[in-house]
């Protein structure tokens, strides 16, 4: 399966990283060349050596998107820091490149359930906070 992350931090790249030693082709999609070293993290051979794909441009730009392969993606994941950029590259991925399987990484938990009802496979880390936090106060013997 091939697998394109847009967003090399610490959720995208461990995830990258977590696909490519599952067996999957992962490309690497990030603005900041400098990303490319969370990659390497804690890995024995580089990202590269291990068959892993980097390319350098903005996932809001069309060009970029093709150039780490988004017209043979299986699977498409928006991981970069902002839910804005997250939610158009999602819609785009979905849309205009008919990716199948189209997961977007969205910290507003409202917007994350109206997108989820359009179609977007979402998740949001604050919902699952909320939600972890709820279960820690309840009591232990209820």
């Amino acid at each position: 399966m091939f697998i394109l992350i847009v967003g090399a931090g610490r959720v995208g790249s461990a995830v990258a990283k977590s696909a490519l030693a599952a067996g999957h082709e992962v490309s690497v999609l990030d603005e900041d060349p400098l990303s490319h070293e969370r990659l390497d993290a804690g890995q024995t051979r580089s990202w590269d050596d291990a068959g892993g794909q980097f390319t350098v441009g903005a996932g809001l730009e069309t060009d970029a998107l093709i150039q780490a392969g988004i017209e043979r993606a299986d699977v498409f994941i928006a991981s970069t820091d902002g839910d804005n950029t997250n939610l158009i590259i999602a819609q785009i991925a979905q849309r205009r490149f008919g990716v199948e399987k189209v997961i977007v990484r969205v910290m507003d938990p409202a917007r994350a359930a109206w997108y989820g009802e359009q179609g977007l496979h979402t998740i949001s880390p604050t919902q699952h906070a909320i939600e972890m936090f709820e279960r820690a106060l309840q009591p232990e013997f209820a």
